[in-house]
């Protein structure tokens, strides 16, 4: 029996209707079934504010620090916005990274893609939210990388992907991420 392992998505993009949203559904979709997904949601986090991180937290930080620590992985899926990631993705990476020593991220195999209408596909988020994740412990896959570029172009109206290179592509992105979560989970 293969094991099965519980993803933490995390989009970048707070709209509804963002092309990250859609392409993280799409990556869930065509993932192995031994992946499962659970969107986590960062929009309406307060700020990171050290004098508020104490026994009376938000209970918004307390239940994302939770929902981190209950995955076996995380699952990364981010629009570049000036060559960096969104505020809020900032935002919830230092929520969940505190108090000090207690990070919630601490070992967490990790994925990062990123999601652009443009042509380059958002490698600098990718790159900045790379060098985060170091500094917070989640080993991230660091092959095949996943900039996914001209995304809009990819997607037919129903929001799967239209192109076969592209959806073989995450295809076998999802299945080396089983791969490594399964190689460095900390089951």
């Amino acid at each position: 029996m293969s094991e099965s392992f519980k993803v933490a998505v995390f989009v970048g993009s707070l709209r509804k209707d963002s092309l990250s949203r859609k392409y993280a559904a799409e990556l869930a979709r065509l993932a192995p079934p031994s992946l499962s997904f659970t969107t986590v949601e960062i929009g309406n986090l307060p700020y990171y504010d050290p004098d508020a991180d104490n026994e009376t937290a938000p209970k918004s930080w307390q239940h994302l620090r939770r929902q981190i620590k209950d995955a076996d992985a995380v699952l990364f899926v981010t629009p570049e916005y000036n060559r960096s990631i969104p505020a809020a993705l900032k935002n919830a990476l230092d929520v969940a990274s505190r108090p000090y020593g207690q990070g919630a991220w601490n070992g967490k195999p990790g994925l990062v893609v990123s999601v652009s209408p443009g042509g380059m596909g958002g490698y600098g988020a990718a790159q900045h939210l790379r060098q985060i994740l170091s500094v917070v412990n989640v080993p991230v896959m660091a092959q095949p990388e996943a900039y996914i570029g001209n995304a809009d172009k990819l997607l037919g109206s129903d929001g799967t992907v239209n192109n076969d290179a592209t959806r073989k592509f995450l295809e076998l992105v999802m299945t080396k991420f089983a791969a490594w979560i399964a190689a460095n989970g900390s089951r």
